[in-house]
């Protein structure tokens, strides 16, 4: 129970900082100041939301960046209409395995 309530604090953290980014991209491309006002505010809550998980902060990061990973694909894929190609596909693999690896190693 404790590792998926950190799931879901990973996962909305992550859609916190990579929705933020995403933000400040498109307000740096044109659609403005609000844009990337909007996409700062995220990107700070992000800090504060993934924080909130009881963890050794290196361990914390370790696995959150495998989430953030995937979110990160994602929004890739499905907001800025990017292909992710296999290269790509095995290196996030790599990453989430290693983020395993973190979470279910002998403590």
């Amino acid at each position: 129970m404790k590792n998926l309530i950190a799931l879901f604090i990973f996962l909305a953290a992550a859609v916190l900082e990579v929705g933020g980014d995403a933000l400040i991209r498109k307000g740096m491309r044109g659609m403005g100041i609000g844009f990337i006002v909007a996409g700062l505010a995220a990107i700070s809550s992000y800090g504060i939301v993934v924080n909130t998980v009881k963890m050794d902060f290196s361990k914390m990061l370790g696995v959150y960046i495998s989430v953030f990973v995937i979110v990160t694909a994602l929004f890739g894929r499905f907001i800025f209409k990017e292909t992710i190609p296999g290269a790509r596909l095995i290196g996030i693999a790599m990453i989430v395995i290693g983020g395993l690896v973190i979470q279910f190693w002998a403590k």
